[in-house]
């Protein structure tokens, strides 16, 4: 069984993605790991040429900045990645530059590769999801952070990236997937406060024009990590590629879960997730199976 991964990542070190740590968290399940770096301004480039591995093969692109309408660009970056996969490879797992994969799930993810590698009915594994928001202490608790997604495919060239590089579709359809039993760590709202507002008033230019930035993007030098709905706390542990970020730590944050900001309609949906597990018209780009 031959795995590849597959990223891209631009302005790393201006937004503070953790993508050194992304990339070392899945080199242990891959044979080679093909990284699109972006046209950036800062030292992204620099400082994925200094991981010393000689799995990492790099491919330098060019963004195109017009692409604006649902954060497609993102989609456009991805495949270009996957499309520099060999054909040799059976599976391509996919991390994004602010994901990470704890090294306890590597033996259940990579016996669901062994499982499923010639059964052409699947198509892709799904990933559960911790969604690190303010600290490294706290999760989001609610319905708007996604509990699901597919982060690795067969190398079929007939699958690409979907609409903002959320998931996958082959054919105009969601994938035949099965359950890889490994969880990603998304550390995207995990960030000093004036990294992360710059962040936000970047990112949404992939999706939104001028106008609308100036209308509902914030002006302030920090990002207000109070205004979340809703947080749990992280009992479990962080991968160890990011031990270092988390003793690096240099800013405060603290979550009162008393002070859930849910109106009527999504208390009532938060209580029956909670006690129920059910979401109603949970969004799912995939087809369990």
């Amino acid at each position: 069984m031959k795995v590849c991964g597959f990223s891209f990542v631009r302005n790393a070190i201006e937004f503070d993605y953790p993508v050194v740590e992304s990339i070392k968290s899945v080199l242990p399940l891959c044979d080679l790991f093909i990284i699109s770096v972006g046209n950036s301004k800062d030292d992204t480039l620099q400082l994925i040429q200094s991981i010393d591995s000689p799995k990492i093969k790099i491919i330098e692109s060019v963004w195109d900045d017009s692409i604006r309408k649902g954060g497609k660009v993102l989609a456009v970056e991805t495949n270009k990645a996957f499309q520099e996969i060999p054909p040799e490879y059976d599976w391509c797992f996919y991390i994004q530059a602010d994901e990470v994969i704890h090294q306890d799930d590597y033996s259940a993810i990579k016996e669901q590769m062994h499982l499923w590698k010639d059964n052409p009915k699947v198509e892709g594994l799904l990933f559960q999801y911790h969604h690190f928001y303010g600290s490294y202490d706290y999760v989001g608790d609610s319905r708007k952070w996604y509990r699901n997604e597919v982060r690795i495919i067969k190398n079929d060239k007939n699958i690409y990236s979907f609409r903002d590089a959320q998931g996958f579709q082959k054919n105009g359809r969601p994938l035949r997937v099965k359950k890889s039993n490994g969880y990603v760590y998304h550390y995207g709202w995990v960030k000093p406060p004036k990294q992360q507002q710059a962040k936000q008033e970047s990112f949404h230019k992939l999706w939104h024009e001028q106008a609308w930035l100036d209308k509902n993007i914030a002006k302030q030098e920090e990002f207000d990590y109070q205004s979340v709905d809703a947080l749990a706390k992280f009992t479990k542990t962080h991968p160890k590629m990011m031990q270092a970020r988390i003793d690096a730590k240099n800013w405060n944050f603290a979550y009162d879960k008393t002070k859930m900001k849910l109106n009527f309609k999504n208390s009532v949906l938060y209580f029956l997730d909670k006690q129920f597990g059910i979401r109603i018209g949970e969004y799912k780009n995939y087809n369990l199976i």
